[in-house]
């Protein structure tokens, strides 16, 4: 099992967004240590802190709801609108656990920061995914088309420059090229109405955002990460090294759990998750909108159980080092995951099995 106690030490900077606030992280990794110490509740259950996300439902909270653990009690101590600052405060010890897409993974754990992926988070599937949209009536029709142009998104250094960039790649286009290609931070919320405005030329959507916008028309995609590499997943959940060696039968409870709610989802008629999600933000009083939650679709994780593929971190080490940032070689992906904790994985539950992921027939 990965276990590592000290923050490695990063063979050289790497140039990011992401990576900006690492040093700050890896410095007080070793001023403070982060400890694997964990809050337990009168009954013994170990506390397990994270951030949510305003109007969703992460996968953990579904478990929660579905009595899926039995080792670990949740606690909400505010919302995120960043995956790589959850995984950031999940490394600091602010959190006990948080999710990234795994190029924001990946550069966390070069820069040095103790963390392994316990559990696929989201992805691409058959009916969920990232477009990136322009006008219909745009004259952009090409990867070379957007030489010159604006694509808005929500953060950088994240997923969806991950994903520019890299579909800019393979459509041939050359380094000094795809630099010209202009990169913008618009709130989801206004990424649409910044592209009808002629604000961008290309807007990223998903979810809610990318529903609405296709309700309206006039849009059109140019291209989406399912285009890219088909049904695959983007993101993982993360916990400090040493909060997985102090703690293995909470870590072992908490991914068996979340993996149990992951298949729920993925087994479960769509109308019934809805209406699920709806009536655990309705309870839990966080004075949130469940509009957007009549716009799911599905769990986006394309695997049964979310278990982690050695080539979902592959792909963007091969990517940071064709892109100078990282060495061949410095970081092997095989040592940024476990699945040792998923049921999933090791056949406890068989991934064809019951709707409700219970464990199959003996199986704990």
């Amino acid at each position: 099992m990965p276990g590592r106690l000290k923050p490695r030490v990063p063979n050289r900077p790497l140039r990011s967004v992401v990576t900006a606030l690492v040093a700050a992280v890896v410095l007080l990794l070793c001023a403070c240590g982060a400890g694997g110490e964990a809050t337990e509740t009168a009954d013994g259950k170990t506390v397990l802190r994270y951030q949510g996300w305003s109007g969703k439902v992460g996968f953990h909270e579904l478990a929660a709801d579905l009595g899926y653990y039995d080792k670990v009690q949740l606690e909400w101590v505010g919302d995120t609108t960043s995956g790589p600052q959850d995984i950031q405060s999940a490394a600091t010890g602010e959190i006990e656990f948080g999710s990234a897409f795994n190029g924001a993974v990946v550069k966390l754990n070069a820069a040095g920061a103790p963390i392994t992926s316990v559990l696929s988070s989201y992805g691409a599937d058959a009916a969920e995914y990232t477009g990136y949209y322009v006008l219909e009536n745009s004259p952009i029709r090409s990867a070379r088309d957007l030489i010159g142009k604006k694509v808005g998104m929500n953060t950088l250094g994240a997923h969806h420059e991950f994903l520019t960039r890299e579909w800019l790649a393979q459509q041939g286009l050359t380094p000094e090229e795809i630099k010209t290609v202009q990169l913008a931070v618009v709130p989801p919320v206004n990424t649409e109405q910044a592209l009808r405005e002629g604000q961008i030329d290309v807007a990223t959507l998903n979810s809610v955002q990318r529903e609405t916008a296709l309700e309206r028309g006039g849009i059109r995609p140019l291209f989406t990460d399912r285009d890219l590499f088909g049904a695959f997943s983007y993101g993982t959940y993360v916990l400090r090294d040493d909060f997985i060696a102090a703690n293995p039968e909470a870590v072992r409870d908490f991914v068996q759990g979340t993996a149990r709610a992951i298949r729920w989802t993925q087994t479960r008629p769509r109308d019934e998750v809805v209406a699920r999600f709806t009536d655990i933000i309705n309870k839990r009083g966080r004075a949130e909108s469940v509009d957007a939650i009549r716009y799911w679709r599905s769990s986006g994780i394309p695997v049964p159980g979310a278990v982690v593929a050695e080539r979902e971190l592959q792909t963007w080490i091969d990517w940071l080092v064709r892109n100078g940032e990282l060495d061949e070689g410095e970081i092997v992906a095989g040592d940024l995951y476990t699945n040792e904790y998923n049921p999933y994985a090791n056949g406890t539950y068989p991934a064809d099995g019951g709707p409700d992921g219970q464990a199959s027939a003996g199986a704990k």
